[in-house]
């Protein structure tokens, strides 16, 4: 595995790298100038199972802004920068747990080093990012075209520039929204460092499309043993990527904790709203912290049989549903006592 041979890196009070469990991260989407709503969606992040978070940080008065909103959570929190290296020192002046930048887009080999002196003075991390959309003009003439190869070279062109200057506390993220670009950079890179990596499927799009291009995507890397944080790219609240992040690790075997519904894709014999039952299932065990299956059947013909596998199910029929514990029907309730029901189990749980 090759995360189990990557070099731990300390992000505030968490460790990514040496085999340490993949950790979740986002970005949140407020401006990080208005502390009291970057907050806000902070916990929201948290709550959710965000286990470090990102802040864009444009301007002096967002980088100031991280200093009263550390105060304020409890997980760590990466300054992100884009073109002013000033904004990079200023973020980890005021307590910023890592920083985010691409040496290529900040400036010379001065405003690196002025960045890098200062990580080096406060022992920062610096995560290293390099996006197929940002690649130096000289690779892609060198290479025809935007390619993987063209991915790697680049990112390890700017973490030498780093560890030139003395510094090797580093995390690399190398992204793409092309998905199998994106794998194929990732197999590369894995056998020319062993800095800890940050893996994502950029601009991966909405709800829908996003889901499913990061779930392929991030399931084909991490599934090689390949990544030691991730986050889930989409158009919308965050908290949603940090659901779909979850559901990733725990469907890899990366993650345990939390329950996971399964259900039936619904036919002609259903004959209760699954759908709808589906989902407010789902919504409802988010708050549990329980490892066990929950199956959402709809017919009380095969449903016994399929929920068989799970810890514990329902199964719908005309009026009536069943209770169905570890293969075996507990009871028959009125249809809609289902929910209350499975709850009631849910709270018993041992």
């Amino acid at each position: 595995m090759y995360r189990d041979k990557t070099k731990p890196i300390q992000i505030g009070n968490k460790t990514i790298g040496g085999g340490n469990p993949v950790l979740i991260q986002s970005m949140t989407n407020t401006k990080t100038e208005d502390v009291a709503a970057t907050v806000e969606q902070i916990h929201r992040l948290e709550k959710a199972g965000c286990e470090i978070i990102r802040c864009t940080v444009p301007t002096i008065e967002a980088a100031k802004a991280i200093s009263e909103i550390k105060k304020q959570i409890s997980i760590p929190l990466v300054a992100d920068i884009h073109f002013d290296y000033k904004m990079a020192i200023a973020a980890m002046e005021n307590g910023a747990d890592k920083i985010r930048i691409n040496p290529g887009n900040i400036g010379g080999t001065d405003r690196v080093k002025a960045v890098v002196d200062v990580a080096k003075e406060r022992n920062i991390p610096i995560r290293v990012g390099v996006n197929s959309g940002s690649l130096e003009k000289n690779i892609i003439e060198k290479y025809g075209r935007v390619t993987a190869e063209g991915i790697v070279e680049s990112a390890l062109d700017k973490v030498k520039m780093i560890e030139d200057l003395g510094y090797d506390n580093l995390v690399i993220s190398i992204k793409s929204s092309d998905v199998l670009m994106c794998v194929k950079a990732h197999e590369l890179l894995v056998e020319k460092t062993n800095y800890p990596l940050h893996v994502g499927i950029t601009e991966a799009g909405t709800l829908w499309s996003g889901n499913i291009k990061s779930s392929l995507g991030l399931g084909m890397i991490l599934g090689q043993g390949i990544g030691d944080t991730i986050r889930v790219s989409l158009t919308g609240d965050p908290v949603e990527e940090v659901k779909t992040a979850k559901l990733i690790l725990r469907t890899l075997g990366l993650r345990k904790g939390g329950i996971e519904v399964v259900s039936c894709p619904t036919c002609g014999r259903t004959q209760i709203d699954l759908i709808s039952l589906a989902g407010k299932v789902e919504e409802m065990v988010a708050d549990y912290p329980l490892d066990i299956k929950v199956a959402v059947m709809g017919c009380v013909v095969n449903g016994p049989g399929e929920a068989k596998e799970a810890d514990l199910g329902i199964a719908g029929g005309i009026g009536e549903g069943l209770l169905i514990k570890k293969g075996e029907i507990i009871k028959k309730v009125p249809e809609e006592k289902l929910l209350d029901t499975l709850k009631e189990e849910l709270e018993n749980w041992k």
